[in-house]
């Protein structure tokens, strides 16, 4: 299965604010740490407010943090809220029907999957992938 560059930057974005030293972060390093177009993070963090991962400060000192702890966002939720689809063939949109599909096993195959990948997406904490903070935190220029 393969994300979306939305999803990928939403995770990204998540991870950042995780590591973040203060726990707040600005658009515009994230869009300088990842090489990310300013523009399309801003989308990407408007949708990560709205499903309710990120919260914005308002002011002087303001910026983007977690809505709540790494531990209890779970990434298989932010896969699931940021992905407009997880259709893998023609034969899961109704528009696009395929002739054989009453009589084929694909669909049903291709759905186990996905469900499986979600499945395991579930067992993910932002907490468990930002474990490494001290290193992705170098990575991302927070090092002093």
């Amino acid at each position: 299965m393969r994300l979306t560059a939305h999803t990928d930057y939403a995770l990204r974005v998540l991870i950042y604010a995780a590591v973040a030293p203060d726990g707040l972060c600005r658009i515009e390093e994230i869009s300088s740490a990842y090489a990310i177009s300013k523009n399309h993070l801003m989308k990407v963090v408007r949708g990560l407010g709205e499903k309710g991962f990120l919260k914005t400060v308002r002011g002087r000192g303001g910026g983007l943090k977690l809505a709540r702890p790494a531990s209890e966002i779970v990434v298989g939720d932010v896969v699931r809220k940021m992905e407009d689809s997880f259709a893998q063939a023609e034969c899961f949109k109704p528009e696009n029907a395929c002739v054989i599909t009453p009589a084929c096993g694909l669909k049903g195959v291709l759905n186990r999957a996905v469900q499986a990948y979600l499945a395991e997406l579930d067992t993910v904490t932002l907490a468990d992938i930002s474990r490494r903070s001290d290193a992705l935190a170098e990575l991302l220029a927070f090092a002093d």
